[in-house]
């Protein structure tokens, strides 16, 4: 039987009430803190919320972490209930609602521009309230990093403002009486590559100096995104932190004159949580067509959007998936894994080698703590939302 957080899946299966079923280790979680702690020492670390937003999961690493990034007013709410202050939540997206900056202006909460339209319109809601928004200016770099799995910068994006305009930009919100808090760089994400990062990194350090140089004032945050990938697919190998780590040390012992009393963080989402995430899901159908044999599950790509190969995957490949309770057991026949959805999209496995499994066996998904249940459709065709648990919380 395979083992989450010390516990048996069956018995959290039973715990739990049902599946489809998410379980979310939080020691895993601890010990990815713990490791980014000793790779960046001198590095803020913030979480960004939209890899999970499940409550427990949230509260857990809210009192690990030095800030969370929000992507809409309702995580914007869900970070203040984690008991994280105000001055610790930024707030990203690029078409945020005039209601949406209103709120994270009277909550203290600093909102990373997109544009010069989103700035005026910030700008305008303070004058409004006579509060002194808090506002940091995303911007779209010149580049990109080399094979992120989704790019944030360089060239046209709706993200951000172009790196040539921001000095001008930031010059008139210092003048309009915000309180500056500085640059969001975010180049891309889901990259495995750590010469990648480090390029980026730098590339990064070095715009943000050159940027504060031509707005004349030293920004006191600038946060580096993030980007850290975590390997989901067979051939692929762990990024190597500790390299990365040691190399922006260097970056920043060279750094400008103008960034010495700057603080920097990194935001990151996926690599803290995702490899904390199994999902259970339960077999309710053995069938064969055509020679082969489908499993067919009551979860599927309505919970987990990612693992069937419809989130961001240009060619489908299968997630780490395995018969939990003939865990170890060896392979001895091919199936697909699919879900209950009446759509070919929803697959969990495409011809994969398992130990035979029969209905009422649990099939696991794993790496599903970051953009499972919260990335996904769930209302369509109507299916329960799955259910959600944490162990090992004490770590």
């Amino acid at each position: 039987m395979l083992i989450i957080g010390g516990r048996r899946a069956d018995a959290l299966v039973v715990e739990a009430g049902d599946t489809p079923l998410f379980v979310y280790d939080l020691a895993t979680i601890a010990a990815q803190v713990r490791r980014f702690r000793a790779a960046f020492p001198a590095i803020g670390l913030h979480y960004a919320v939209k890899a999970n937003t499940y409550r427990e999961l949230l509260d857990f690493i809210a009192r690990k972490v030095d800030g969370l990034d929000v992507a809409s007013a309702g995580e914007m709410e869900q970070a203040i209930a984690a008991s994280t202050a105000p001055s610790h939540i930024s707030f990203a997206g690029p078409g945020k609602r005039d209601d949406e900056l209103a709120a994270a202006i009277r909550a203290g909460v600093t909102l990373n521009l997109e544009s010069e339209g989103e700035a005026e319109r910030a700008l305008a809601i303070g004058r409004d309230a006579a509060v002194a928004p808090r506002l940091a200016v995303r911007v779209n770099p010149d580049f990109e990093i080399k094979g992120s799995g989704m790019r944030m910068g360089g060239g046209a994006k709706p993200f951000g403002v172009d790196a040539a305009r921001v000095p001008e930009l930031v010059r008139h919100l210092i003048a309009s009486g915000a309180e500056w808090r500085g640059f969001h760089i975010f180049a891309g994400s889901q990259a495995l590559d750590a010469e990648a990062l480090i390029e980026a990194q730098h590339a990064t350090v070095a715009l943000a100096a050159s940027l504060a140089e031509a707005v004349g004032t030293a920004p006191p945050l600038v946060n580096l995104g993030g980007g850290f990938g975590i390997p989901y697919f067979h051939g692929e190998r762990s990024l190597d932190v500790e390299r990365v780590g040691a190399a922006l040390a260097e970056t920043l012992a060279g750094r400008a004159a103008i960034l010495r009393d700057s603080g920097f963080a990194i935001e990151l989402g996926r690599w803290l949580v995702a490899e904390s995430g199994v999902y259970l899901t339960r077999i309710v159908d053995r069938k064969v067509s055509h020679g082969r044999t489908f499993l067919v599950t009551d979860g599927g790509m309505h919970h987990q959007l990612a693992a069937s190969g419809n989130f961001g995957q240009v060619v489908r490949r299968n997630y780490p998936v395995a018969i939990a309770n003939r865990f170890g057991a060896e392979p001895d026949e091919e199936v697909s894994i699919v879900g209950c959805l009446c759509t070919p999209l929803d697959r969990l496995g495409d011809d994969i080698m398992t130990p035979r499994a029969e209905v009422g066996d649990l099939v696991a998904v794993f790496l599903a703590g970051a953009y499972g249940l919260s990335a996904s459709p769930q209302a369509f065709l109507g299916h329960p939302r799955a259910l959600e648990m944490a162990v090992g919380g004490a770590n």
